[in-house]
């Protein structure tokens, strides 16, 4: 079983800085993690990996930087390492995304002569929140795709999905193959070990641009290739407007709260 899990490096949500000129985060020099639901869905990997043995490809969109989530992932133990990463692909928005990682899967499969069964992604990115790449991607390549996946596991060699609801959770099958967009569960991701870090060093990230994925066309790519337009983005200023009730007994203390509420209109 071949398995495709998209991860994307983000930016420490605390250290998150804004390009006035471009609205785009700005990456460079800022500290990344590996997108928290991506590495769920990377766990899910392993596990149908043990159920049904096969190969786990990460594949990732981003600056040169961003080899270090690839390599994060083959730490933790995955086989091969991609990331798509040119100058064209720069500022891309959600849509321009799920057609370069389409792009760069099916190049994946023509240069490696296999077909993915399964394409995993987490949710959503933290950085921007839409959980709009998994969906989008599935589109692209025309298969199906099923969103918001607590669990998913092997009955009967069907792939079933238990899907979160708001009445609680329905179990869905579909044809391979397929994209799933995972959740977090109550299974973590995996820590790395000394022999799986040991293998991964040995390995290499493959890094494809433009110029090694074949019919891309390069109009959807990008900026210009983005239909999406952010007017303005910004970092949200902390702001502390707390209130202290001191040196009063009980009393005293909660006559003063119901003033304080009942002049903030809670009451």
């Amino acid at each position: 079983m071949n398995i495709c899990v998209c991860v994307k490096q983000v930016p420490d949500t605390a250290e998150i800085r804004i390009d006035p000129e471009t609205n785009t985060l700005i990456r460079s020099g800022v500290p990344s993690i590996v997108n928290p639901f991506d590495l769920y869905a990377l766990e899910t990997a392993f596990r149908l990996r043990e159920e049904k043995d096969g190969k786990i490809w990460i594949i990732s969109m981003g600056p040169a930087q961003a080899e270090k989530a690839v390599r994060a992932c083959l730490e933790m133990g995955a086989d091969e390492g991609v990331l798509i990463s040119g100058r064209a692909f720069g500022g891309s928005d959600t849509f321009s995304t799920g057609y370069i990682l389409s792009a760069g899967i099916r190049a994946i499969e023509e240069a490696e002569n296999i077909k993915f069964d399964l394409i995993l992604c987490g949710r959503q990115a933290i950085d921007g929140d839409t959980a709009q790449v998994g969906p989008e991607l599935a589109e692209h390549l025309g298969i199906s795709q099923i969103t918001m996946a607590q669990r998913v596991f092997f009955e009967e060699e069907k792939i079933i999905v238990r899907r979160s609801s708001r009445e609680g959770y329905d179990l869905i099958t579909t044809e391979l193959p397929a994209v799933i967009t995972v959740l977090k569960s109550d299974i973590p991701p995996r820590c790395p070990t000394l022999k799986t870090k040991l293998v991964a060093r040995k390995k290499t990230v493959v890094v494809l641009d433009e110029t090694k994925m074949k019919g891309i066309v390069l109009e959807h790519c990008g900026l210009k290739g983005s239909p999406t337009r952010v007017i303005s983005t910004y970092v949200p200023t902390a702001k502390k407007n707390g209130y202290f009730i001191e040196n009063k007994d009980g009393q005293a203390a909660v006559e003063e709260l119901m003033d304080r509420l009942q002049k903030d209109g809670v009451f």
